[in-house]
């Protein structure tokens, strides 16, 4: 392909999936700099599909996102049963009152719990521990390779193009295209470039003399202990605090645990954090009768963040061609079904999609302007 109409910078889940919607009527090349697709973020998600989580725009896009994550249009079973307990310790209960009052439009299946009927749903809570909680029984767990791999094989069903081990070194405009030269020495154009490089899409928009949107990549990290002996835990929820100290995930014979970390770090292969590892188990046995002590295993990934949490979509009123995916967080794997066809809809310069602007979501919400 020596002339696409579009060329994606990313093989993370942003760009595979925003590449599939886009090569339904465009010819694609995507562009991945390392020798795997997903060796980052998208590859060391907890996910999770959660309804509640995020801001206004983020649980419009993560609501939008259901329908397609269930019935893909590739032979994958996406989604599987893991409801979701978030609870609020003595004298937080009016906080967590207020946001249930706030996502019960979205999520109406959403349930306000006692502390007793809480501790039914996990038995390991600690007694005395949380006043109230909100339960979601409509969250789900992700396989994230089986969605992340069915968006690759529907890119190269609709005759995409997929270079690894090809990354960027500069982009220069040219009359009606950018011109993008790789490591290598090799050249390639196209009239639009898409930047969704995750934690380095600001780098990308640095070479190609773009203004910068004030991401911030954040450093999360994830371990595994064992669960108790002889407990069946395949049917609890996942688990977390109204302050996001930590949350705790059941799977099979162990528990995937987070402090919920977000240490701003450069974009970089990310690695665990001890010290947040300690933390995560005081709190942990703190909250729960679990008695954690031994990490089986640990690593983390990044989540890039712009200031007010939301992503990035739209094309640079500064920079003809350059569309942005960028800024999704930790939300990437929940919302992108909905954010791909968000974004096809702005390259074609067409409206947010109905079902998605029903729930809320505005242009303005997503365009690069309201950073600048």
């Amino acid at each position: 392909m020596t002339s696409p109409d579009i060329i994606v910078i990313g093989g993370g889940i942003a760009g595979v999936s925003l590449g599939y919607e886009l090569a339904d009527d465009h010819s694609v090349l995507l562009l991945e700099r390392e020798s795997t697709l997903a060796f980052h973020t998208t590859g060391r998600s907890a996910a999770l599909f959660l309804e509640t989580y995020g801001n206004l725009p983020i649980r419009a896009l993560t609501t939008a996102s259901r329908s397609f994550l269930e019935n893909p249009p590739f032979d994958a079973e996406l989604l599987s049963p893991r409801s979701l307990l978030e609870f609020a310790r003595p004298g937080r209960s009016d906080d967590l009152r207020a946001f249930y009052d706030e996502i019960s439009a979205l999520t109406p299946s959403a349930e306000f719990l006692t502390e007793p009927e809480a501790r039914e749903l996990f038995p390991l809570l600690r007694e005395g521990y949380a006043e109230s909680a909100i339960y979601e029984p409509g969250s789900m767990e992700v396989d994230v390779h089986a969605l992340h791999q069915g968006y690759v094989r529907g890119l190269r069903s609709r005759s995409a193009e997929i270079r690894t081990t090809s990354g960027i070194v500069g982009l220069t405009r040219t009359e009606n295209e950018w011109t993008v030269t790789l490591a290598d020495g090799s050249t390639v154009a196209a009239p639009i470039v898409v930047n969704a490089a995750g934690a380095w899409a600001d780098s990308i928009a640095e070479s190609a003399g773009v203004p910068t949107i004030g991401l911030q990549p954040m450093r999360r990290t994830i371990f595994m202990v064992g669960a108790p002996d002889d407990v069946d835990t395949s049917r609890w929820p996942t688990v977390s605090d109204i302050d996001e100290a930590f949350y705790i995930k059941p799977e099979g014979a162990q528990f995937l645990c987070s402090p919920a970390d977000e240490t701003p770090t450069p974009p970089s292969d990310a690695r665990p954090d001890e010290l947040e590892i300690a933390r995560a188990l005081d709190e942990i046995n703190d909250a729960t009768t679990l008695n954690a002590r031994h990490v089986r295993t640990s690593w983390a990934g990044l989540r890039s963040f712009v200031a007010d949490r939301t992503p990035v979509v739209g094309f640079d009123p500064e920079a003809d061609g350059f569309f942005w995916c960028a800024g999704q967080g930790g939300y990437g794997i929940q919302t992108c079904a909905a954010l791909a066809r968000v974004g096809a809809a702005l390259v074609r310069q067409q409206p947010i999609p109905a079902d998605v602007s029903a729930r809320g979501l505005e242009v303005e919400h997503l365009e690069v302007g309201r950073l600048r």
